[in-house]
């Protein structure tokens, strides 16, 4: 992607696509599957063990009384093969199964967090640029203002507090109009280190900062989707895969046993013997009994389930709290939409006549400007927070994006 491109509007559609494809945090748990789905396939096979073969040839030299000695030439050959015989196998693929659907809900969730924090990101710049706009167009009015009282000024017209009182609105205004511009840098920046941008390709947004501000779902929805959450699941995944590994652990205190079969021949020419030899050992379970791997498994087992349990209870509380933040945010921004700008706007509009008509002076018309555009900003700042809210509430529900 070159500069001019990263440089034009981004929508929130392809800063997800682009996060999906370059994010480090993401990238790096997808990694790890490969590592699991190798063990996924070890746990499949047949037999744990691999089969071992064995290859003897023996020069045997036979002293014989009055005769030169007698050479003979020997061998064998055989095959062993180490069999689990208390169902290490099936609870060796299910730990492994499990362990893989583990780390795949790892990466579904790493995914909604990337795509959250972008999310956030992204409407921050979309606010930052709107607040911009806003302090622009604050600068121009004040600016002219500050200029016509000026005018107004030197035909005596009006006081020099009235100039001076314009003035300071317009450098006020002129200050704002920088801090915007700071802020913005510095979010635009933000989001390229999200999506992995080059340095000089900080992106602009573009999209409706309300969307998506009146929300379909309701807390009991919320609170029936956690079990879904990808984050969860990857708990309840690893406890199960935990769980497995108990098991095998236990079922490996029975011994494995080792079945062989040997062929050879032996003896001088003329009475060459053909051997077959059948061999079966086991070890006998006296002085080892797994007891190590065995606590260690138990010890795994009960963390994951303490940690599941935490998880659930913690997310729970989070959502609800996020739930009634997002209720008091939403609440806000109504209020500001429905009450405070239509009412701030009637006043401008009486101010200007009023103040032409000779009813109101410099003062109470700046007043009046001042009050509707940081109400403008105050509609600004609250539907950011209402986003920022609403994607950390969406990630932990396990809410469909």
């Amino acid at each position: 992607m070159t500069q001019a491109q990263a440089a034009s509007p981004l929508t929130l559609e392809e800063a997800w696509r682009l996060a999906d494809a370059a994010h480090p945090a993401l990238l790096a748990k997808r990694a790890q599957l490969a590592a699991a789905e190798g063990a996924r396939t070890d746990a499949a096979a047949a037999l744990f063990n691999n089969p071992q073969v064995s290859l003897e040839n023996t020069r045997r030299t036979v002293p014989q009384t009055g005769l030169p000695s007698d050479r003979r030439s020997e061998w064998s050959a055989g095959v062993s093969q180490t069999i689990e015989i208390a169902g290490q196998r099936g609870h060796r693929l299910a730990a492994s199964e499990a362990a893989l659907a583990s780390l795949r809900a790892e990466v579904e969730d790493a995914r909604r967090q990337v795509r959250a924090d972008v999310a956030q990101a992204f409407y921050r710049v979309l606010a930052l640029q709107q607040r911009a706009a806003i302090d622009d167009e604050a600068l121009k009015l004040f600016d002219s203002t500050a200029q016509a009282v000026q005018k107004r000024r030197s035909a005596g017209e009006d006081t020099k507090l009235d100039a001076n009182v314009a003035a300071v609105e317009a450098e006020r205004a002129r200050n704002q109009v920088a801090q915007a511009r700071e802020q913005l840098i510095e979010a635009r920046a933000e989001l390229a280190t999200r999506l992995q941008l080059p340095p000089g390709a900080a992106p602009l947004a573009a999209g409706d900062l309300a969307a998506g501000s009146t929300t379909a779902y309701s807390l009991e929805s919320l609170l029936s989707s956690i079990d879904a959450q990808p984050r969860l699941r990857a708990l309840a995944a690893r406890q199960d895969s935990a769980g497995a590994r108990l098991r095998l652990e236990q079922a490996s205190r029975t011994p494995d046993v080792t079945v062989g079969l040997n062929v050879g021949r032996e003896g001088p020419g003329d009475a060459r013997e053909r051997l077959t030899t059948l061999l079966v050992s086991v070890p006998l379970p006296l002085f080892k009994r797994n007891a190590a791997g065995i606590g260690q498994a138990s010890s795994e087992l009960s963390q994951a389930r303490i940690e599941r349990e935490a998880a659930a209870r913690d997310t729970r509380a989070q959502v609800y709290t996020l739930w009634t933040r997002l209720q008091s945010l939403q609440a806000r921004v109504r209020r500001l939409q429905d009450a405070v700008l239509p009412a701030l706007a009637d006043n401008q509009q009486l101010s200007v006549k009023s103040q032409r008509a000779g009813q109101i002076g410099l003062l109470e018309l700046i007043v009046v400007n001042r009050q509707a555009l940081d109400a403008r900003r105050d509609l600004v700042d609250a539907l950011a927070e209402l986003q920022t809210v609403r994607q950390a509430l969406e990630a932990a529900a396990g809410w469909p994006q």
